[in-house]
């Protein structure tokens, strides 16, 4: 299934260099790979969400570190001591390792961040935070938005309005059970409920842009176990919808009338609001890049950080790309390296890299 298998992207996957570290710091593995020919550029890598924090205990081929590696940059990742949306172990953790590597291998000439999904929403954060440290990011695919907003408008009311029109098949958003998570086995059962009731099943995937069952179920899923995560993770509810008028559906009344409202928490809510809400007041630059359709991180999502970046009066330092292909960071090495070059010579001064599609020729 294309939305699962493109998660593989938030596995922790390498190809072995002339020197390679592994190592735990405060409880987080970390793995460094070091060209021979180090061209002095340092490449701290954010992976994406995983529901177990990240090991590096096989070592396997991953295209885009292995060009970068090949290209001279050295990489180190972190595997943040927890997992879920592990915003501040991830930023601890990223941290810690970037300072590791200077102590070891010597102060870099220049440092970039990048990531993909919520390792994409990692380098926002990472930009923002830690502006000194860091010439550029590059992100890949996020959610370039402020984490309530996103998963309240993308994870919460797919479910919700999902709720509406097939009542009972998923667990409550707000009360998912302890021991939930995402198999191949709930994914199918759910796309044959989907294709037992071809009308709903229709609505929803209008509603949400999403453009087939197979899609439709792994993200319902996938986004249900994100919901029992924040709820563990922050004791609570996070989302509140009583304010939310839908749109979009044959029957707009009917759905208003009938969808079920919820209240946050309110230490929940200000949980998310705090990992992460972005403030796009850049001193460094930031390129991002993302697919014009993506069943679980949509365009529009990451549309917010040009608005936010305006208001912010920092537009002249955000550029947003997008690659003309469907899938989750279905984005090639080809195009994520002409990405970190573009980065590179804008970072140096040279000109502002254009924003619209892009490829690898």
């Amino acid at each position: 299934m294309r939305v699962l298998s493109l998660l593989l992207l938030c596995s922790l996957v390498w190809a072995a260099g002339p020197a390679a570290e592994t190592g735990e710091i405060n409880g987080a593995q970390f793995r460094i790979e070091v060209p021979e020919k180090w061209n002095g550029v340092l490449v701290m890598y954010c992976h994406g969400y995983s529901a177990t924090p990240g090991r590096f205990d096989s070592v396997k081929p991953n295209p885009l570190l292995t060009a970068w590696l090949k290209e001279g940059y050295a990489v180190a990742m972190s595997g943040y001591a927890a997992g879920g949306w592990a915003i501040p172990e991830a930023v601890q953790d990223t941290e810690a390792l970037r300072r590791h590597f200077i102590r070891k291998y010597g102060a870099p000439k220049e440092t970039y961040v990048t990531g993909h999904s919520m390792g994409g929403f990692l380098t926002m954060v990472m930009v923002e935070q830690f502006p000194n440290a860091y010439d550029g990011g590059l992100a890949h695919c996020g959610p370039l938005a402020a984490a309530n907003w996103f998963m309240s408008r993308r994870v919460f009311d797919l479910r919700v309005v999902f709720d509406y029109y097939f009542p009972g098949v998923l667990p409550s958003p707000v009360k998912v059970p302890a021991d939930y998570s995402r198999t191949s086995e709930r994914v199918k059962e759910l796309q044959k409920t989907l294709e037992g009731t071809p009308e709903q099943a229709e609505i929803v995937r209008r509603w949400s842009g999403i453009r087939n069952n197979v899609e439709l179920a792994g993200t319902l899923v996938f986004f249900t176990e994100i919901l029992r995560e924040l709820q563990q993770r922050t004791s609570g509810n996070p989302f509140d919808n009583r304010n939310t008028i839908y749109d979009g559906t044959p029957d707009d009344n009917a759905l208003n009338d009938g969808v079920a409202r919820y209240s946050a928490d309110p230490r929940a809510s200000e949980y998310l609001r705090t990992w992460y809400t972005p403030t796009a007041r850049l001193s460094r630059p930031l390129l991002a890049i993302h697919n014009t359709y993506d069943a679980l991180i949509p365009p529009w999502v990451a549309n917010a950080y040009s608005t936010l970046s305006e208001l912010a009066g920092s537009s002249h330092l955000f550029v947003q790309q997008w690659v003309k292909r469907a899938g989750h960071c279905a984005i090639t090495p080809e195009e994520s390296t002409r990405g970190l070059v573009q980065l590179r010579q804008w970072a140096a001064g040279g000109a502002r890299p254009p924003a619209g599609a892009v490829s690898a020729k």
